[in-house]
């Protein structure tokens, strides 16, 4: 009879003691306490809160809560979303993901030797993307996961982690860029001092639209892959990475959301926002992960993509106007410590 669902995860834990929780297991704890302590804290800056979706990855295969405030006094739309999710990866879409991660194997037999048909995986993990209403309020986006994988005969295969945080203004202030840098830096600094370094370009790289030959944002942190280290250090990495997102964003917010604004700083958010779902659509692995894997929840998987945009033909900003300082900075990014 061929295991589905929660039956075929081999019980693992760092130290091998069966009574001590799994990695995959305080994962999941981790991300759903952060769930609840950062809707907490985006509803203290608004009127409207936010409504829980649970939904189901089939009848075995995981879930997930999606947490969504839309039309807020504060946020256009903000979404934190957690994802519990398990089961078979199929052939094309192991291909399609060793291009990043090189361990993934297509298992060599199924269950009872029948033709391969994937391997078995687990995957959890916390998304979060806030769009603020004000055009001088930066949107914050944030994902942090760990994926694990073994062969039909309960045999490990790989695990990794990955996550990251980046910042996305239509208009530059550099404080608000020093604080978000700075304050993740400062978790990372608690691991390995290059991590920052090392972390920071790898979110210049990969938040960049290459049809447009600029950056989505103005960059943070960015990892993937992440099995180099003892499982337990690289959880308390992501815990550390979560624990900063709030203070790196909340003073942020807090001092750009009641700024006024004109007509025309609404037009380039707009514009701006334009570039965000295209790179969120054309070139964003876990959304092209999320499409890919059957059962998966559409709406929470573009729960990312703002309320509203604009694509305007062939637009420029004015030389020397603060539309074309932020354009500067989205093509040629900067070390902003």
């Amino acid at each position: 009879m061929k295991m589905t669902g929660k039956e075929m995860m081999p019980e693992t834990s760092s130290s091998g003691n069966a009574s001590v929780p799994s990695i995959r297991d305080r994962m999941e704890e981790l991300i759903r306490r952060k769930q609840r302590e950062i809707t907490a804290e985006l509803e203290k800056i608004d009127t409207v809160k936010f409504r829980a979706d649970s939904w189901k990855r089939g009848e075995d295969g995981g879930g997930g809560t999606s947490c969504v405030l839309q039309n807020g006094t504060t946020f256009e739309k903000a979404g934190v979303n957690i994802s519990v999710v398990y089961g078979a990866l199929s052939p094309a879409a192991i291909t399609a993901m060793r291009v990043e991660h090189k361990k993934l194997q297509i298992s060599t037999k199924g269950d009872n030797g029948e033709e391969p048909t994937g391997v078995n995986f687990f995957a959890c993990g916390l998304s979060m993307v806030v769009h603020p209403h004000n055009p001088h309020a930066p949107t914050v986006h944030l994902n942090y996961r760990y994926f694990e994988t073994w062969n039909a005969d309960g045999t490990p295969q790989t695990w990794w982690f990955g996550g990251g945080s980046d910042l996305t203004p239509s208009y530059l202030y550099e404080e608000d860029a020093k604080l978000f840098h700075s304050t993740h830096k400062a978790a990372l600094d608690k691991h390995d001092v290059a991590f920052y370094p090392k972390f920071k370009k790898w979110c210049d790289e990969y938040f960049y639209i290459k049809h447009r030959e600029e950056a989505r944002g103005i960059g943070g942190i960015f990892f993937d892959d992440l099995d180099d280290r003892d499982p337990e250090d690289l959880l308390g990495l992501c815990e550390d990475c979560l624990d900063a997102c709030m203070p790196a964003y909340i003073p942020i917010i807090n001092r750009r959301k009641d700024m006024e604004f004109t007509d025309e700083e609404r037009e380039w958010q707009q514009i701006r926002r334009g570039r965000y779902v295209e790179f969120n659509l054309v070139l964003d692995r876990g959304t092209q992960f999320g499409l890919r894997t059957p059962g998966s929840r559409i709406e929470s998987i573009l729960m990312s993509l703002p309320v509203t945009a604009k694509w305007l033909y062939d637009h420029h900003p004015e030389p020397g106007s603060r539309e074309a300082e932020l354009l500067e900075v989205v093509k040629n990014p900067r070390d902003w410590l």
